[in-house]
């Protein structure tokens, strides 16, 4: 089973599951830069606006951070596509509700799978962003979700770093096809600037060979400057590794 996907930036991508479409972490404003400053505009288009999204059954989100749930993204896209739902963490949920979103129309993110229409669902898992952390209801504050559509496993990360214990909750899941994990990675000019980064591509690398994958799908490296990575590196890693899994920078259909 071909799954079509549309790449929009950052970490978010369009899936057609099926008859179900589902949205993950969809950032289509410049409201990072309107907080953060200039620097930290788009470099990526925005490839459709908040309100022109009519077509969401449901969106993934990851966790709170402004890349990752947009409210001049989410509340126009909630209004066009007036039947869609929200799966997320506990703090993006009083987020969303606290933006006007009906709290009928918002899942949390527990481990345990969840129903994406009749065809598909998906499984929260943890993300350590840059560990694993719960707020003060038990709640995880950042996930990541496998999808199954057709006997077919996506993985999308979110942010986050590597983990034994997400690692082992991936494996138990598995076989995954298709991953979709962070290669912006952590170091200390980027934490000094406010930055929380993730993998480095060779970390991501490694991940993908230790869970098994069959296809690599690098996030969190093409929209703002000082959190970018170049193209040509991913390439030229990838090329001089020769891991044993496919890479695709920007994915029609998987």
């Amino acid at each position: 089973m071909r799954i079509p996907v549309v790449p929009l930036g950052q970490c978010g991508f369009r899936f057609q599951l099926g008859s179900t479409v589902v949205y993950t972490d969809p950032y289509l404003t410049d409201h990072v830069a309107e907080v953060e400053g200039h620097e930290m505009q788009r470099l990526k288009p925005t490839p459709v606006e908040p309100a022109r999204v009519s077509d969401a059954d449901f969106v993934l989100i990851t966790h709170a951070h402004l890349d990752h749930c947009d409210l001049k993204t989410l509340v126009p896209l909630s209004f066009a596509s007036s039947g869609c739902r929200f799966v997320c963490p506990n703090e993006v949920a009083k987020l969303l509700v606290g933006a006007g979103i009906d709290a009928c129309r918002v899942i949390l993110a527990r481990e345990d799978w969840i129903m994406l229409g009749q065809e598909a669902r998906v499984m929260p898992v943890p993300a350590a962003h840059p560990r694993i952390e719960k707020d003060n209801e038990g709640y995880l504050r950042c996930v990541g979700y496998v999808m199954d559509c057709g006997g077919r496993k996506l993985y999308h990360g979110g942010d986050g770093s590597p983990d034994d214990r997400v690692f082992d909750r991936l494996n138990r899941l598995g076989p995954i096809d298709v991953a979709f994990i962070p290669v912006n990675e952590r170091n200390f000019y980027r934490e000094k600037r406010g930055i929380v980064g993730n993998m480095s591509v060779r970390e991501a690398f490694q991940m993908a060979e230790d869970i098994g994958i069959k296809t690599l799908v690098p996030t969190h490296w093409d929209m703002f400057a000082p959190n970018s990575v170049f193209k040509e590196e991913l390439v030229l890693l990838y090329e001089l590794i020769r891991p044993s899994f496919e890479m695709k920078l920007d994915p029609q259909e998987l």
